[in-house]
């Protein structure tokens, strides 16, 4: 009977580590942790194409994640994706004539929005929009433009026929 109640207290205990790691790993793998508080500043910025941007993606400046993406609207009178960002209060100095530009992290990593500082010593605040924006760069439209701008190429450089080759009886 001893043997029994130590192999089901053992058993419980495996369980209950393995949800917690399950719910660390949850946690982590969609980037979005668990916030106490509702400490931070708003911004707001619209790009024309946000890829495949998703609600909770980091906000970095030189790498370092100083906000999350809250919230990404479609806005109907410009035709653009109008995307929220929640900025950590410590980070208050972020010039107000900065970039935001839509990176990937990796080659097939999820994207973010990266913050490059402009020169002026006006600081954003709450509520404030980022209007130097760049979209997404997507991969696909990348290809495509590859693709046709090669199938469109002069073929004279190929050894095609020209006049000087053409034999008499057909000229």
């Amino acid at each position: 009977m001893r043997q029994s109640r130590a192999t089901e207290l053992s058993t419980g205990l495996f369980v209950l580590l393995g949800f917690a790691a399950l719910f660390f790993l949850t946690t982590q793998v969609t980037n979005r942790g668990i916030r106490f508080g509702d400490d931070g500043y708003r911004l707001a910025a619209q790009f024309t194409n946000i890829g495949g941007l998703k609600v909770g993606a980091p906000v970095a400046m030189a790498g370092v994640r100083i906000g999350r993406v809250e919230n990404i609207e479609f806005d109907k009178q410009s035709f653009m994706a109008d995307v929220k960002l929640r900025i950590d209060a410590k980070y208050n100095t972020i010039p107000e004539d900065s970039f935001a530009n839509i990176n990937t992290s990796g080659l097939l990593g999820g994207q973010y929005i990266g913050i490059e500082p402009g020169p002026s010593e006006t600081y954003l605040k709450d509520g404030d929009q980022i209007s130097n924006t760049q979209p997404a760069i997507v991969l696909e439209s990348l290809i495509s433009k590859f693709l046709f701008s090669m199938g469109g190429r002069d073929r004279d450089t190929d050894g095609a026929a020209s006049d000087e080759s053409t034999p008499e009886s057909a000229k």
